[in-house]
């Protein structure tokens, strides 16, 4: 008598029949389907040992089943993605969720090289200068009103001229005469030193600074012989073709000021009224 060789489940024969070894123990194919198969997450129903499972964050489905919830396709060797559980093929995602080129209204994949600035969008090869209508990439660019410029094409374009070297003044600089200087070219025209954020003045439109428009221009004082300028508020006094500095006009004799005071001028001297009285 030959030994029995029954499905471990419904304990009827399997000689003859296809069966399944599961946890060192035989079934027969229906029993083996009904105890070990994982059920299809989108129809419900078993994945038979014959099918192809497909596999997902805990999820089990029939091959025909693991499809783009949007257009339908078979997702079995697609690229895919999901968005809250349902499972979407990449066109459909990115038609759906990814932004799309202003540049050229094609959407910007995940995972390609992109720009964003203002709220929009641009492939990184779509976001080119519109000037020279080169890729501007990662360089700095200056956008004007809808156009955006790489800086060499904005300051050849736009940017206003120095008046000494002629050259763009891309940012900053200063104004002279509703003129634009850079302001290291914005110098004084004697001793050459830099002007901006210092007081100045001017002879023959040249600019200067105050101490070398005073060596060269400024009336001299009489008594200690320098340049009498007239800035930083600074009074002086002047009688017939001499000036002094308001300390400086004092007693010939005793130096006492006299400032407010009567005066009498003796040859290159000036004197006080005692000393005058003194002669």
């Amino acid at each position: 008598m030959s030994e029995r060789f029954d499905c471990d489940n419904c304990k009827e024969s399997l000689y003859g029949r296809k069966y399944i070894q599961a946890e060192d123990n035989p079934y027969c194919i229906p029993c083996y389907d009904s105890l070990f198969a994982n059920t299809c997450d989108e129809c419900k129903e078993l994945i038979g040992h014959d099918s192809r499972e497909l596999f997902y964050e805990d999820r089990h489905y029939h091959e025909h089943c693991f499809r783009c919830f949007r257009c339908d396709r078979s997702l079995a060797d697609e690229p895919f993605t999901s968005q809250d559980d349902a499972l979407l093929c990449n066109d459909c995602y990115c038609n759906e969720f990814s932004s799309k080129c202003v540049a050229c209204d094609k959407t910007v994949m995940p995972g390609t090289r992109k720009l964003e600035y203002a709220g929009s969008t641009w492939h990184e090869g779509c976001f080119i200068c519109n000037s020279c209508q080169q890729p501007i990439g990662s360089k700095s660019f200056i956008p004007d009103k809808d156009d955006h410029y790489c800086v060499p094409c904005y300051e050849n374009k736009f940017a206003p001229r120095c008046t000494r070297c002629k050259q763009a003044l891309a940012k900053g600089g200063v104004t002279y005469r509703d003129e634009p200087w850079h302001k290291e070219c914005f110098v004084c025209t004697g001793c050459k030193v830099q002007l901006a954020g210092q007081h100045f003045t001017s002879r023959d439109d040249s600019p200067y600074c105050l101490k070398c428009f005073g060596n060269l221009y400024a009336k001299k004082c009489e008594a200690c012989k320098k340049p009498i300028t007239g800035f930083g508020g600074g009074k002086y006094i002047s009688f017939e073709d001499r000036q002094w500095h308001q300390p400086c006009f004092t007693c010939s004799r005793c130096s006492v000021s006299l400032v407010g005071a009567g005066f009498f001028p003796e040859q290159d001297e000036i004197l006080c009224r005692n000393c005058n009285g003194n002669s």
